[in-house]
């Protein structure tokens, strides 16, 4: 599963971590975003000790969202060593996640 954070959580989990982070930035409302849920759950258990995979709902989080400048959603980001290294926007399937992710190990 998936563990949501918010932005007051953001630098510790995402910026200061030792392992790549995968960020998925939804909403309750985007249908997209519902389908991609499962996916990141799936890739997240494949994954799992190897990186670390968080999501952040834009409508709680206006600060994060800004910073990052997320105008569609669900974007899915990858973040390595502190630094954003991937922006994934709209639906993708596990495949194409897990191989982008991978990337970065």
């Amino acid at each position: 599963m998936v563990r949501e954070i918010n932005q007051n959580m953001f630098g510790q989990e995402v910026l200061n971590s030792d392992v790549p982070v995968v960020v998925d930035f939804w909403a309750t409302w985007c249908g997209p975003c519902k389908m991609l849920s499962p996916v990141m759950d799936e890739v997240s258990k494949e994954l799992k000790g190897k990186v670390k995979f968080v999501k952040v709902n834009v409508d709680e989080n206006p600060v994060i969202s800004q910073q990052y400048s997320i105008a569609s959603i669900p974007t899915v980001m990858v973040f390595k060593n502190g630094n954003l290294v991937e922006n994934l926007v709209g639906f993708r399937p596990k495949e194409a996640i897990k191989s982008v992710v991978e990337n970065h190990i």
